[in-house]
């Protein structure tokens, strides 16, 4: 394990830890890279002490733990998981625009972030040390990776995944709103009964990573950024 590199991925919710956990974990192992993927905080009940997680992603909420986490492990890179379709406060979310690409939104949001991070931090590391991933827009659209799996996992025809793909362009460019974002569409397909800790981990671990990274070029240049640590170790 020495000449591994750890990698704590703080992830806000179970679905992206199982993904973590069950296949990005397991990829990364077999190049020399140890990922673990706890779940951010995002309240603590005041009156009971108990620790709520998941869900609600907040800036202002994470940006603590993030901090604790590049100063207890020092030698540790620090990375987040985290999708642009439910953040509700950020760092430079108000220059999102209309006509923004995937690729706009990702490095604005990850770029503001490590910047804060930096203005609080700085003692840390954080430009050499921590690499947010904001999924664009949210987990479930790296499951259009391949349509003929996700199509044959969910039982509907092939030809209604890809013509949402033709409509949008790319995993990473499939809309952003309560009707047409990724999860909302596969939940649609399977009359309600889409599990993202079940069914969309399954189809993720059937599609697996080298084929998400070809499909989604934000999810790759984010595994490239950390793999390059270990390439440089």
């Amino acid at each position: 394990m020495n000449n591994y590199l750890t990698v704590e991925i703080l992830v806000e919710g179970p679905t992206e830890k199982q993904f973590v956990k069950q296949i990005l974990a397991p990829y990364w192992w077999s190049r020399g890279i140890n990922a673990e993927a706890p779940v951010f905080r995002t309240r603590i009940d005041e009156n009971t002490g108990k620790i709520y997680k998941g869900g609600d992603i907040r800036f202002s909420r994470i940006e603590k733990q993030v901090g604790n986490f590049l100063k207890q492990q020092r030698k540790t890179i620090i990375a987040s998981f985290v999708d642009y379709y439910g953040i509700k406060e950020w760092p430079s979310l108000d220059k999102i625009k209309d006509n923004h690409n995937p690729h706009d939104i990702a490095r604005i949001l990850n770029d503001a972030a490590r910047e804060a991070i930096q203005q609080t931090y700085p003692e840390t590391r954080p430009l050499e040390r921590y690499f947010p991933f904001t999924a664009v827009h949210e987990f479930e659209a790296l499951l259009f990776s391949d349509s003929q799996i996700l199509a044959d996992k969910l039982g509907v025809d092939i030809a209604v995944v890809d013509r949402v793909l033709e409509e949008c362009g790319s995993p990473e460019q499939i809309n952003n709103n309560l009707e047409t974002a990724p999860s909302k569409r596969l939940d649609r397909w399977m009359n309600g009964l889409f599990g993202k800790t079940t069914t969309g981990i399954a189809i993720a671990q059937e599609i697996g990573i080298d084929t998400m990274r070809e499909m989604c070029p934000n999810f790759d240049a984010w595994l490239s950024s950390i793999e390059h640590l270990q390439e440089e170790a």
